[in-house]
């Protein structure tokens, strides 16, 4: 009796994986997407005739493979989704398993990514603008007040639910790197995409939820300029220019954006993280949530540069079909001896960097 206790309270989702096939349930459709170890389809429920997005992720079969996904991280990504449930993060409707994969039944987003919807725009202001990362916010805050940190907030993962629509609905997707921040346990890795990740996290430093502001901070600049803040030539250009902090709002981008933006921009990429902003703190910044007139007219009359960002957009979509180097190349040895001395055991870190996990060591 204990001992079988122990154990269901041990895995408490392995019951939860649906052991039939799941073309048996739902007819598998076209593909959406794909990652080194995952591809998301379209798929109709038979029963219902409802549509989902079935996410197939890789098992890795064995402990000495690198090819697929360990068990624990499956597990943890799927924990994390059965625990959260609001307006702008994805839905997770129902899990699968075979042999090989583990199938993650997802509500359908698609409207596509939100980038993608701005740069067909044609004007865009600021007080447009704070719509979205409003919504943006308001899902991080979600997962914030549960201790989760996504870990990989970038463009590619701020996705819309119906681009048709006045003002578009943001959902946060992907959450293969999220982690339940627990008080007194210290949490460290290598991972993220190099040009949104936090100074702690390329110093192997502990990591908490501030690491999330951080990403805000960046998508933000991108969104408003179309120029990204830290990307240099090479990974090492970017992770060097990231933990010194070193970025400027060049007047040739920046020439129509608010103080209050820049303020905004300013008080997120900050290297302590105790003096980061706060999800709370950025919510109720002036330029999220105005408190006068004053503000809320500066916000409406600042605009976009929507002609740069679309010009860095479209290179921006070339260099990510073009650029899957693996991170291992470029990082400096000086980080990896560093990693080693901090732990000699340590064997599984990986930067994720478009959907393909490199190892590291």
């Amino acid at each position: 009796m204990w001992h079988h206790l122990c154990a269901s309270m041990k895995s408490p989702n392995m019951a939860l994986f649906k052991q039939q096939k799941v073309e048996d349930v739902y007819e598998i459709g076209e593909e959406l997407g794909s990652g080194q170890f995952a591809i998301v389809k379209k798929c109709r429920e038979r029963s219902t005739g409802l549509e989902y997005a079935a996410k197939f992720i890789k098992k890795r079969q064995s402990r000495a493979s690198r090819r697929g996904v360990r068990r624990e991280e499956i597990e943890r990504e799927v924990t994390i989704l059965q625990q959260t449930l609001h307006a702008n993060i994805i839905k997770l409707h129902d899990i699968y398993e075979n042999k090989t994969d583990v199938v993650l039944i997802l509500e359908l987003v698609s409207g596509g990514e939100l980038f993608d919807f701005l740069a067909q725009k044609e004007s865009l202001s600021e007080e447009e603008a704070t719509r979205f990362i409003k919504q943006i916010l308001d899902g991080v805050n979600y997962l914030h007040s549960q201790k989760i940190a996504h870990f990989d907030l970038k463009p590619e993962n701020i996705m819309l639910l119906d681009k048709n629509v006045p003002i578009p609905h943001i959902k946060l997707i992907d959450f293969g790197l999220a982690h339940k921040i627990e008080d007194g346990v210290e949490f460290k890795n290598i991972f993220g995409t190099p040009e949104f990740v936090a100074p702690e996290i390329v110093n192997y430093e502990p990591l908490g939820l501030a690491a999330d502001m951080w990403s805000i901070g960046v998508i933000t600049y991108i969104l408003l300029s179309g120029a990204s803040p830290f990307l240099g030539e090479t990974k090492q250009e970017t992770l060097a220019n990231i933990t010194a902090v070193n970025y400027e709002f060049d007047e040739e981008f920046f020439s129509n954006t608010s103080d209050l933006a820049k303020d905004f921009i300013q008080k997120l990429l900050v290297k302590d993280t105790r003096k980061r902003l706060t999800i709370q703190e950025a919510l109720s910044h002036p330029w999220i949530t105005p408190v006068d007139k004053q503000q809320a007219l500066v916000r409406r009359e600042s605009v976009v540069n929507l002609e740069n960002f679309k010009r860095q957009y479209a290179r921006r979509r070339w260099k990510l079909s073009y650029s899957i180097v693996s991170l291992c190349n470029h990082l400096s040895r000086s980080l990896v001896k560093k990693v080693l001395t901090q732990d000699e055991s340590l064997v599984g870190i990986f930067f994720k960097e478009e959907e393909e996990k490199d190892i590291l060591i």
